[in-house]
């Protein structure tokens, strides 16, 4: 007969994207013959007892017939997924004596267990290593297809597991179980695009402005008839943004991780591009859920967010990106909870000049008036489109840019530039939370963004001839700056002020 006894294993869970820890404890005692989990589990939880059960009888182990009775705590947090099933077998088979009892506590364990024993894949394993380094285990047991997500955490011992009789020899021999090894390199690969920049024909205007977003950080809408070639430059802007950094990596990865969306090789190494489409809800692009799950803003963290055809986003949906646009990121309110999730991204935006999709294809004669241009921007509120730094026009591609032989440059010679520009803001930043140009406050503004004479004049016409408002004399002076780095100067020029105000071309309509 096995003694009446209570044993706690370590596990994890999630709000948002951090992880927290729990104790599954597992108390075995004398009675009637039952399985009770209490805890708040939702379902998937709740029918652990069935998979655990079937697991431990097909790996050869007994399932104990004594009343069972399993808490996952902190008990006032809801607690979801199928992560418990192993640290739930745990907990059975300790009772039966299979391994040193004491050995559980130096490791936290995670892993949905199939009938067969073996350990599927789950989702936030990278948050639930970085919670374990920060809590001082010795190392986290985890499905082997999950652990190069985990090897990103250096400093701790990664265990990928095939199965539960892999996880019980480990524990009776931990020096005769390798913990996995991946060097950085190994797990970081170069990004490997799938599209180019060289690849656009004509358009050298529109380019000139994306890089000068790319470099900066700032948000864009481009305006263009179908066929344009709008969707073409967004699509390829993600490849002359700088490489992530590693902390960026991390970010990115723990996103991708809790949402369930990594790849085989369980590391996000491009900046990620998102295009959702006009008819997404509230809650797929903001976040949301009975537990809040990221949205689109957040999947497109350190990375770009597309919406082709602006206007035909509900205003609704689109007023809820003024908080992230603005922040670096949205919080997501439930009665019992509220949920922080990053979304520092790059909103790009592409649309038509006028309701009617094909006017302005051929003649400027038969082109957008005035005011079916204002009917139209009249979809999208104001303090949205006050908060895109660069609006450019995107015009038809003519004939002789179509059969041109001239390959322009690529992504990589213009990534570069890019990237030297990032890397003086940088440095000029360092010390502060801010990255890039983009994210000035009027402090940083007012102190590194100081133009000349002629700059402002340019400055003073802009303001009293064509309306801008006070914020888009912001957004001018950051984009200015941003065109100083790119050329490698230290002060703000008349010339690089007159850049600037060429990429505010809807102010004339508000």
């Amino acid at each position: 007969m096995y003694p009446e006894m209570l044993f706690k294993i370590a596990s994890a869970s999630f709000i948002g994207i951090d992880a927290y820890l729990v104790d599954v404890e597992v108390d075995i005692s004398l009675g009637m013959p039952g399985f009770i989990t209490v805890g708040l589990p939702d379902a998937a939880v709740r029918e652990s007892k069935e998979r655990v059960k079937a697991a431990l009888k097909n790996c050869g182990y007994m399932f104990p017939s004594r009343k069972i009775t399993i808490n996952l705590a902190p008990a006032d947090r809801r607690k979801e997924g199928s992560a418990f099933d192993l640290p739930i077998s745990l907990g059975l088979l300790a009772h039966l004596d299979l391994f040193p009892v004491e050995k559980l506590k130096d490791y936290l364990f995670l892993g949905e267990l199939a009938l067969d024993g073996r350990l599927k894949p789950g989702k936030g394993i990278l948050s639930s290593t970085i919670l374990a380094k920060k809590k001082g285990f010795k190392g986290i047991v985890i499905p082997g297809e999950n652990e190069k997500e985990g090897a990103l955490v250096q400093g701790l011992d990664i265990y990928g597991m095939e199965n539960l009789v892999q996880v019980v020899r480990m524990l009776n021999s931990a020096e005769d179980v390798l913990p996995c090894r991946y060097s950085l390199n190994e797990l970081l690969s170069r990004p490997c695009y799938e599209v180019d920049f060289q690849e656009i024909r004509g358009q050298q205007h529109s380019k000139r402005a994306l890089e000068v977003a790319a470099a900066g950080s700032h948000n864009v809408l481009l305006i263009g008839p179908p066929g344009a070639g709008k969707t073409m430059l967004a699509r390829r802007l993600s490849t002359i943004l700088p490489p992530m950094t590693f902390d960026e990596i991390i970010d990115v990865t723990r996103v991708y991780s809790v949402s369930g969306l990594l790849k085989e090789n369980g590391v996000v190494g491009e900046r990620p591009f998102r295009s959702p489409h006009h008819t997404v809800s509230e809650a797929g692009l903001i976040g949301g859920g009975l537990i809040p799950k990221p949205g689109e803003v957040s999947l497109a963290h350190h990375g770009v967010l597309f919406l082709d055809e602006l206007p035909e986003f509900r205003r609704r949906v689109l007023e809820d990106l003024r908080q992230p646009v603005e922040e670096g990121r949205v919080t997501v309110s439930r009665s019992s909870m509220s949920v922080t999730f990053p979304s520092s991204f790059m909103l790009v935006s592409a649309m038509n000049p006028c309701e009617d999709a094909y006017r302005g294809l051929s003649s400027s004669d038969s082109g957008c008036t005035d005011s079916q241009r204002r009917n139209y921007y009249s979809k999208i509120s104001g303090p949205l489109l006050d908060r895109i730094d660069i609006q450019i026009e995107v015009p038809k591609v003519n004939f002789l840019d179509m059969t041109s032989r001239f390959e322009g440059e690529n992504s990589a010679e213009i990534r570069n530039r890019v990237t030297k520009a990032r890397k003086r803001q940088l440095k000029r930043f360092k010390g502060r939370r801010i990255y890039c140009n983009a994210r000035m406050g009027t402090r940083e503004v007012k102190k590194y963004c100081t133009v000349d004479g002629e700059g402002k004049e340019l400055l003073e016409m802009a303001v009293n001839r064509l309306g801008f408002s006070a914020r888009a004399y912001t957004r001018v002076l950051k984009v200015a700056r941003t065109i100083a780095d790119l050329s490698g100067e230290d002060g703000i020029s008349s010339v690089h002020v007159s850049e600037a105000i060429q990429y505010r071309m809807l102010d004339k309509y508000f």
